[in-house]
This record gives structure tokens, sequence and C-alpha cells, in this order.
């Protein structure tokens, strides 16, 4: 059998280790991870291979050549673009042949027994047999989904945690069947994982997996390049050996020289012509690769070492990586997770601080400390973006120096001369960054309309309205005054999808940021005018202003000391209604509250509106995106409740078609169905919910968390807009509030947040999804469970390691008894095989 090993990786986010070498070429202990590969291929007697390049392509040519010296026949396939792993693999052509072949990553660690991938594709007369795994995350893999023979049923390609029912995911190797390349010519670009393999999925053409039991890991970032080596070192991966054990758990290669006084705690691998002088200290994991040399007293702590580097009396290296050709002098210091890259020279006594990276070829003054990247950068993250966009404690995670950098990677991703908006809320910590980030965005080249600080919704609006590419909001997180969020929107004004969250991340860790010359900066100008155009389209689209007048609506608003409070009461006035204003004045000292604040604030505006007989009272959250509602008699009005009434009600006035979550209430596809309309459930995503309304352009899409959109004003939550739209529909209606709410049935529902890991969450998701009662539903985000009118969806948080448990039941108590149900097998599921 022949297989194609794919080698053109450039590994962005093993940068600096990879900016002079492909990611393949990065060594794990004894060889290069490409090594590995070779080797266990020869293991199963595969010695024909192709490799596919793209990246620094010659330096593995000139490492392996024609694979004589290694015992292969190795040829070579060079991409000029990228084209995909199909399209890379499709370029050899018709020399595969027509037998079926192998399909490997270079740049991955495994010594799973490709004989049984293999067998099992034979057994089948699969055109494509996928090699599966088990693993802790599956966030950033293809998550494939088997039935009990093996055949595949559904891929997720990198989905979001509410998407994964499943923690078996595609290990990257295949066994295919060379007929069904043919759909594609030699040079188109296509991938196997979302181009190929669903196509043949949807043809019906057989698809088989085969989950392995060996090990398998993506060196795919610095821990987990470090965790690659240890796991060599300690067996947990088969290799071949490396070398004689000169000493319990030392290993070499080659001709080293250990003095006698020397301390060497395995498992420790030296390569050939390592030195390690009188009492040193190597603690293992540790690797030492060739002509490493270890001045006397030195100390190597679980670190990577690699050849031709000099590590100076005394210095001490903790848990960190040295590149090649490296100097380390006299008492330098590196702490935990730093990264020394290529011919980089660090002087006496300076300080490399955790998690810093130098990049190749700098050098380090004497004496100095290292609290930051050399170059561009701060400290090493895996991802930036979360659910709220780039979040982080203020000047802890989120710092200016980070705040530019990110600017400079987003504007990037832009083209030069393009314009983005920037805004943001009232705090002077998000004023802050909003400088910061604006000093990078306009280094790259782009413009910024400057909005000040209006609501969020407003921000979206003038967005669109001006043809920005894009926009950035700063604010403080409504849950945490200490956190700030940074918000960054499409050309739709939408919150970037994970394509572009990608490839703003891949800018900013690579730290490959777009310089441009003195004549060539961004301008910075303020918006004229911000939020005129938005007030007119906004009394545009309420139609029953008439009614509205009429009604003589008396309301209480909190409107949070946000932004909302610039805007909102000229709206209200211009329709006649008479507000009571609350916590109006927008200061930049108030931040967010607390849980027990806002249930605190709830009930003084539940008091006020009841005294003052209003016809409701409604806060309004910082960002106006959010609305929270009590009736003309001061009770509060539960979230879903108010959901399901609001939606009625809206569909008695104007059928069509609504969206709602997942969770929400089962009554309001009886109750919409009922006034001629219907409801499409969507996931738990506010990004996924914004794009829905934009594309599909439904009557109302709300998040059941307060939440609204009403698509044929403008795609986003807009909290102003909904509490107008509540009047609206009360005034068409002639009715109130409190009657609303007692003719719309409250739902008996229950919520519970169950702790679980972060690598226990997939296993969990797959062993529900594999239950009976699965079937039962059509699966939209988490898993849900339909037992005779009652339900339990299990959604995974997206930035916490637990679930939600939902529960609606024909009682309350029952609800809750279901919903500790849940929570004890969700507990028992955890570490189940």
């Amino acid at each position: 059998m022949r297989a194609v090993v794919m080698a053109g990786g450039e590994g962005s986010r093993l940068r600096p280790l990879t900016i002079n070498r492909p990611k393949p070429m990065v060594p794990v202990a004894s060889k290069a991870c490409l090594g590995h590969i070779f080797d266990l291929l020869k293991r199963h007697d595969i010695t024909d291979a192709f490799v596919t390049l793209q990246y620094l392509a010659t330096i593995i040519q000139d490492a392996y050549g024609d694979g004589g010296p290694i015992g292969m026949r190795l040829r070579y396939s060079i991409e000029e673009s990228p084209l995909g792993t199909g399209g890379s693999v499709r370029q050899i052509g018709d020399a595969l042949g027509a037998e079926p072949f192998l399909v490997i990553s270079g740049d991955a660690l495994t010594d799973i027994d490709l004989a049984k991938v293999v067998e099992l594709h034979r057994e089948k007369g699969a055109a494509v047999t996928l090699c599966l795994k088990h693993v802790a995350d599956p966030l950033e893999y293809g998550v494939v989904i088997t039935n009990a023979d093996g055949r595949i049923t559904k891929f997720l390609e990198k989905p979001s945690w509410g998407e994964v029912f499943s923690d078996t995911i595609n290990t990257g190797i295949y066994v295919i069947d060379p007929r069904v390349l043919h759909r594609y010519e030699v040079g188109a670009a296509f991938d196997f994982g979302k181009d190929l393999f669903p196509q043949l999925l949807a043809e019906g053409e057989p698809l088989y997996g085969y989950v392995a039991d060996g090990y398998w890991t993506d060196v795919g970032n610095i821990a987990e390049y470090m965790r690659a080596n240890a796991d060599v070192l300690q067996g947990k991966v088969r290799v071949e050996p490396l070398g004689r054990e000169i000493a319990p758990g030392v290993w070499t290669d080659g001709e080293v020289q250990v003095d006698a006084s020397a301390v060497l705690l395995g498992p420790v691998y030296l390569g050939d012509g390592t030195r390690v002088g009188p009492q040193a200290q190597i603690v293992g994991p540790a690797v030492l690769r060739d002509h490493v040399i270890v001045e006397p007293g030195a100390i190597i702590d679980r670190s990577v070492i690699w050849r031709n580097t000099y590590v100076g009396e005394r210095a001490e290296v903790h848990g960190s990586i040295v590149a090649r050709q490296c100097a380390l002098k006299a008492r330098v210091i590196l702490e935990e997770g730093s990264v020394v890259a290529d011919h980089s020279i660090v002087g006496e006594g300076a300080r490399i601080r955790a998690q810093v990276k130098v990049w190749p070829d700098k050098q380090v003054e004497s004496g100095a400390v290292v609290n930051a990247s050399l170059i561009w950068g701060a400290k090493g993250r895996r991802t930036l973006f979360g659910r709220f966009g780039v979040t982080g404690v203020v000047n802890v995670d989120l710092t200016p120096e980070l705040a530019a950098g990110l600017g400079a990677a987003y504007a990037s991703t832009l083209a030069p001369g393009s314009t983005i908006t920037m805004n943001r809320d009232q705090h002077r910590t998000s004023r802050m960054l909003k400088r910061a980030l604006m000093s990078g965005v306009v280094g790259g080249g782009v413009h910024v309309a400057d909005l000040g600080q209006v609501p969020i919704p407003i921000d979206r609006y003038e967005t669109r309205r001006i043809g920005a590419a894009g926009g950035i909001h700063a604010r403080i997180s409504p849950f945490d005054d200490r956190v700030c969020d940074i918000k960054f929107f499409d050309q739709q004004a939408l919150d970037v999808g994970k394509a572009q969250e990608r490839r703003v991340e891949n800018v900013f860790f690579r730290e490959d940021f777009r310089r441009v010359t003195h004549d060539g900066v961004g301008s910075i100008y303020a918006l004229p005018r911000v939020g005129e155009a938005y007030s007119e389209a906004f009394l545009n689209e309420v139609v029953h202003r008439r009614e509205i007048a009429a009604a003589k609506f008396k309301i209480v608003v909190n409107y949070s000391h946000g932004t909302g409070a610039q805007f909102l009461p000229q709206l209200l006035s211009s329709l006649g209604v008479d507000v009571v204003a609350i916590n109006a004045v927008v200061t930049e000292n108030v931040g967010s509250r607390s849980l027990e604040q806002f249930q605190q604030e709830m009930r003084e505006l539940a008091s006020i509106t009841a005294t003052l007989r209003a016809s409701f009272g409604v806060t309004i959250d910082a960002g106006g995106e959010k609305v929270f509602f009590v009736d003309d008699r001061g009770r509060i009005v539960e979230d879903r409740h108010f959901l399901t009434a609001f939606i009625a009600l809206a569909a008695r006035t104007s059928p069509g078609v609504v969206a709602v979550p997942v969770f929400a209430p089962a009554a309001i596809e009886q109750l919409v169905g009922e006034a001629g309309g219907r409801v499409l459930r969507v996931r738990n995503s506010a990004e996924a919910q914004m794009r829905f309304a934009s594309r599909e352009h439904p009557l109302i899409v709300a998040d059941g968390l307060g939440g609204f959109i009403f698509p044929r004003f403008h795609p986003s939550f807009d909290g102003l807009f909904a509490a107008v739209k509540l009047l609206e529909l009360l005034a068409v209606a002639r009715t109130t509030l409190t009657d609303v709410m007692d003719r719309t049935p409250l739902p008996r529902m229950a919520r519970l947040k169950v702790a679980c890991p972060w690598e226990e969450k997939g296993r969990v998701m797959r062993m529900l999804a594999q239950e009976p009662a699965t079937e039962r539903t059509k699966q939209v985000d988490g898993v849900k469970h339909v037992y005779d009118g009652e339900w339990v969806l299990v959604l995974p948080h997206a930035d916490q390691p637990l679930f939600d448990v939902w529960v609606e039941a024909s009682d309350e108590g029952r609800a809750w008894a279901l919903a500790h149900q849940y929570a004890d097998r969700v507990g028992s599921l955890r570490g189940a095989p």
C-alpha cells in the first residue's frame, strides 16, 4: 500500500518554533515529528510514500531526499498556493494508482495500528475509512458520528460545544479509494473534512470509521508540544528505541559526557555530543538534543533544549523550550512556559518571565527582566475569542499592549484603506482599551469612524448604515466589573464568525501584523450625528404610533446607568409615552452588577411601578440589548414566561415565523400555531441567532434570556426597540401586560448548572446522544430528550466547565426532580468508558 504524508503545515500556533521550519520538522525527543510518522509507516511495511509540501518545503526535501537513507521511497508534491487537504492529494493525480492508499498527517504523533484501519476498509468495501479517536476536548477537531456498525452518519467540522454530540474526532488518518477523488480536477482546492466527505455522505457512499485505541495527539501548540515530548519519554507512545539507557531513565543514541557529580533524574533524553558539567541537575521529563552544553551548577527542569544550544553556569530552565543554536549565559533564569527561539542570546543574569516568547535572532541584555514578548505581543493564549468576544480581567488579561496588538491583528485581516467603527460603553476602562485598540487599527492602515459611546444596537446599526468593513465595541462585562469584553463585528455588523476569529487569532499569535508606511496610516474621525438615522428608522418601524399615543401609556424605565438613557427618552417622548426614569445618569464609574444587585433593582422597579400605577416597568441592560419586565401590578415577569407571552402576542398581531432557543417552553409552538404562525428552534448562541435573523428574516428572534431581534428593523438584539414594540402590541390589542401574562400559561421549568471538567464534556455528550430518547427529537443544540410532553435538555456551557440542564414538565416539582435526576446522570457518565 502507498501512503500520502501531508507535511505542508505552517504551525502558526507553534510560533516562534516554526518560524524557521515547517511544523512537521519540529523535533519530538529523538527526531522530527515527521520522522516518527515515517517510522510508523515502516512498522506497517509501507515504504512507498508521497509527501505533500508547501511551507518551507525545501527543508523537508533536504532532510529526507529520496528516502533512501531511512529505507523508504519518497516523492514530493509541492503546492504553489494552498489547495486544502483534498486538493493537495488530488494534485498527485494518477500516480497513486488504482488501489486504496493511506493518508496521514506528518505533524501528529501517533502509534495507532494502521493495519486495523486498512483491514476495516477492505472488510466493509468502503469508499473512505476514517481513523477516529476519543479525545477530552473535541472543539478543535472534526467530530464524527457513527452507527453501531461503524458506518459514518454525520460530520461536524470544528463544532461549538452545543453541537458536540460526541467526543469521537477525526485524526486525519484515512484509507481512500482513489475513485472518489475524481469528483475534482487536479489543481482544484478542496478539503476532505469540509467538502469531499460530506458530499460522499450525502450521495450514500459507504464511509466508515475505525475508533483506534492507540496514542494520538496533534502537536498543535506549545503546551501540546511539551506534552508530546514528555509522553515519548514516559513510554506513553510507541516510537523507535531512543537509544541505550546509560542510567535509570536516561537514554542516548550517541556519545555524551556527563560529569560524575551531575544529577540526572529521568526520564531524560540526551542527544549525540551532549555535555553535562559538574553539579548540574537535569530533571525529567527533559530532552537535550545533539551537542547541547550544560555548564556547572545549571538546572534544567522539565524542559526541551534543541541542538547546539549553550546553557551557562548556574542558569535555570524551568518548564521551557530553548530552540536551536541559542546561548543562555550564566545565571539566566527561564520561568515556566517561556520559549526562546533560534539563534537568540540571553545575557548574564537575565530573567525571562513565565509564558514569554523570545523570537529568533534576538539578544537580551545582561540583567534584563523580560516581561513580554520581544516582538509585538503578550503572553501566549490558546485562543482569544470566547462567547462574548475577547474577554479578560482588565490590566491582567486585557492590557493596553495586548489591545493594541489585537487591533493590529484585526486590521491585518481587512483591506488597507477600509473603514471600521469603534464604540464603547460609559466606563473609563473601556475608554482605555478602545484607545489602545484604535492605535493598532490605524497602524494597520484601516480608518476608524469613532462613534463615541452609544448602545450596542445603535453601534451595529451605524456600522451597517455607513457600509463599514466591521466594527469594535469595548464594554465592561455585564457579569463582573473587573472584566472587559471586546466585541468584533463583521461588515453586516454581526459578531464575527469562527472563520474570521481564527484569522485574527492566527495573525495575533504569529505576530504577523501588517505595517503601513507613514502616509498609509489610517485616519480617525468622529462620525457626525450618531443615532439620528437609527432614531428615524426606529420611529418609521413603529407602524401604530397613533394607537400608542391614544393609549396614554406611563412606564418606568431603569436605564442601568447605560448609554440607552441618551437616546430612548426622546424616542418615547415622540410617541407620547410618559416616562419615569431611574438610574438614568450615564457615568464612567458604574460597572456591572451582581445577580443580587440586579434582583434588588428589579424589586425596586416593581415597587415603583405598582405605586405609580404605571403600565409596566422595564430594566434595560447597560448595553441596550436586553430587557426585563414587571407588569402593571408590580409582579416581576419571569423571562421564559414573558418570552412565551410576547411571542404569542406578536404572532396574533402579525402571524409569521418566529425563532426561539432550544430551551424555550413547548407552549410557544401551540400558541403561535393557533395564530397561523410557525416556530423554529435555533442554537443558544447570540452570533448564531443574529446570523439566522440576517439570513432568514423571521418576524422575531428571541434568546429566552431578555434578548429580542426584529429583523425587519435590523438583525441585532435591541432592547430599546423591544420595549417600544411591547407598547405597540399592547396598544393594538387594547390590553395590559397583566392580562397578557395571566392568559399565557406559566411554563413549569427548572434549570440546574452541573459542573463537568472540560476533558469529560465530550464523553458525556456522546453517551447522552447514544441513548434511545435522543432519537425522538431533532438535535439543534446540546442533547434533548422528550418524554410524553416533558423534555430535558443538556446544554454544554461554551466558556465554563459545566452543563446547563433545562427541564420542562407538568408541574414545577416534577421539573426539579427531572433536573436533579439528569444532573446525577451527568455525574455518573463522567469517567464512563
